[in-house]
């Protein structure tokens, strides 16, 4: 029995990824969680930006939004929206976007929009935010989603934000700048592009985890990769560390806001 959870795995891999002096892109959620990490075990100077504005920030808590005043506390500057698309993200400057959704597809498309049809939706999602853009302009991207056949699924409801699009060089025909999503990390492992098809493949899995049920988590027949990695399990640092943000961020958001009159 491991003392680590599918959760923190997930999300210790996703950390795993970063470098020290990346500029990322942060989603909220798991995103988030893993690029603090990072930040706070092997990569001290990694920059995070939020869609808020936030530059270069360094929060002792989880964010709730992107509108967290934690994140512009803690942040060397705040700009404005547009210039954070148009000087950071646009300008090539985020070497990578870490993207969540509901529905991601074989090709990396993602769906935050709608679960149903568009018209009548079965479920109302939170929409694009960002995402569309980040998609498109990163350097590359990460994506992290929990595997259900819900989730991966062999088509999506709503296309929000590009991966490779049908395949086989079709993002590399578009005005798409950045190279698309590189690795997906799920709670069973990871897939990455297969380079000619650009069809997402097994190419790791976490211990105690086999090809048999990453297979079963995933709505389309899964491609496994010749060689397939087993992810090292988390290191009592990256763990203690992973669980005491948690362990803050639960304190600090049981805490009543209090406004100054």
């Amino acid at each position: 029995m491991s003392d680590w959870t599918r959760d923190e795995m997930m999300t210790v891999a996703a950390a795993r990824l970063l470098w020290d002096g990346c500029v990322c892109f942060v989603g909220i959620g798991l995103p988030s969680a893993a690029c603090n990490l990072a930040r706070l075990t092997h990569a001290p100077d990694i920059v995070l930006i939020y869609e808020s504005g936030t530059v270069g920030t360094r929060p002792d808590v989880l964010p709730l939004s992107i509108g967290d005043g934690e994140l512009a506390e803690t942040a060397a500057c705040v700009i404005p929206l547009p210039e954070v698309f148009s000087y950071l993200l646009q300008a090539g400057r985020v070497d990578v976007g870490f993207l969540g959704a509901a529905q991601l597809d074989r090709f990396g498309n993602l769906n935050s929009t709608v679960i149903g049809p568009y018209d009548a939706p079965a479920t109302r999602l939170p929409g694009a935010g960002g995402a569309t853009e980040i998609a498109a302009h990163a350097r590359q991207t990460f994506v992290m989603i929990k595997a259900t056949p819900r989730s991966l699924v062999a088509r999506l409801d709503f296309r929000t934000s590009a991966g490779f699009l049908e395949g086989h060089g079709a993002r590399a025909h578009t005005a798409m700048r950045g190279a698309g999503p590189r690795s997906v990390i799920t709670d069973f492992g990871i897939l990455t592009p297969e380079p000619l098809s650009e069809e997402l493949q097994l190419t790791a899995l976490f211990a105690g985890v086999n090809a048999d049920e990453a297979r079963a988590a995933v709505g389309w027949p899964l491609r496994v990769a010749a060689t397939v990695a087993t992810v090292e399990p988390p290191t009592p640092l990256e763990l203690e560390t992973l669980r005491a943000l948690h362990a803050r961020t639960r304190e600090a958001h049981r805490r009543p806001v209090r406004i100054p009159a």
